[in-house]
């Protein structure tokens, strides 16, 4: 019994500790990540939350520079010149990624933040955003 319960243990360091690291290496593509928000009206959703707002045409220059300074977060695909980029957060403790694509359209700014592990974010994404927006002092 005793041998049993330490390969069940084993096994279970083994498989989470593989797990943790395929989180940290796993690939990101562009081409899942990278496109268009459709975001017509603001929605905060159990892992995602879409954002729609009024800023002018250099809305995403300022979302850029103020997103591209926020700790453990860098382009994932895209630049402002573009007119949309997405941006890679990865938590503190697990290295977890979140995606944020910001797209430029006219004077609107449309941003789409989500998740991709789990079905919860417990409001991680949306957090974020709004510390963006407010230190861009929208």
């Amino acid at each position: 019994m005793r041998r049993i319960m330490g390969f069940v243990l084993i096994s279970f360091i083994i498989v989470s500790a593989g797990w943790l690291y395929w989180i940290r290496v796993a690939p990101s593509k562009p081409t899942v990540w990278h496109t268009e928000p459709v975001v017509v009206i603001d929605q905060l959703k159990r892992n995602s939350v879409a954002r729609l707002l009024e800023t002018g045409p250099d809305g995403l220059a300022r979302f850029h520079e103020v997103a591209s300074q926020w700790p453990r977060t860098e382009v994932l695909a895209g630049s402002v010149e573009e007119g949309m980029v997405t941006y890679i957060t990865r938590s503190k403790r697990l290295a977890l990624p979140d995606y944020t694509t910001a797209f430029q359209d006219g004077d609107e700014l449309k941003i789409f933040a989500r998740s991709r592990y789990g079905k919860n974010d417990f409001g991680v994404n949306d957090r974020r955003v709004l510390k963006w927006l407010q230190a861009m002092e929208l």
